[in-house]
């Protein structure tokens, strides 16, 4: 089978993530993408994180009803901080008979040099990269790269969590299953520390 491996926070998921994933799903031949939830990305502070088992839950309420879509909880067993080489190289042995692909975006795609045994990486995984405007695809590590124009949204999980801050509605910038979530438990309501 050949899976998409959609890395991040999803501090919390949105429908931005979701239509890229769609998108991609559509327009390759990938048979399922998996939501891999990191615990802690070694290149931002985790205690700005909602816990990540609620992240994973949140993730699982947007994605319920699409069975393309999967929400995997892989790195929450590896050591922290969560290094992609680390995970893949687990993925890899786990289950031998997927080709795995990354799927990331291109201001994400400028610091793979920077990260922990990119050449493995690069060597070993296709990249399926969709554009932000105004982060130029270079791709001076000789990755094996897939460039996608994917429909991208202006909103961020940052923006989400200042509008719950700040007690204004985040009606359709998430799934309705998720808004009910955030809203029950009342995540994000306090500024997580710095």
């Amino acid at each position: 089978m050949k899976v998409g491996l959609y890395f991040g926070s999803f501090n919390p998921i949105h429908i931005g993530h979701l239509i890229i994933a769609n998108h991609i799903l559509n327009e390759t031949d990938l048979q399922k993408i998996w939501f891999v939830v990191s615990p802690q990305n070694p290149f931002k502070k985790s205690n700005a994180l909602l816990n990540e088992y609620d992240r994973l839950h949140l993730v699982q309420k947007a994605i319920e009803s699409d069975g393309r879509l999967k929400a995997s909880d892989i790195e929450f067993s590896l050591s922290k901080p969560s290094y992609t080489s680390y995970t893949l190289a687990y993925l890899k042995e786990k289950y031998p008979n997927h080709s795995f692909f990354i799927i990331m975006g291109s201001d994400s795609f400028q610091n793979l040099a920077g990260w922990k045994n990119v050449e493995i990486i690069i060597r070993d995984y296709p990249i399926i990269i969709y554009i932000r405007p105004g982060f130029e695809v270079e791709n001076g590590i000789g990755a094996r790269i897939q460039l996608m124009s994917a429909p991208l949204l202006e909103i961020s999980a940052t923006y989400i969590r200042e509008l719950i801050r700040a007690g204004k509605s985040i009606k359709h910038l998430v799934p309705q299953a998720v808004e009910e979530e955030i809203t029950n438990y009342g995540f994000f309501k306090k500024p997580q520390k710095k």
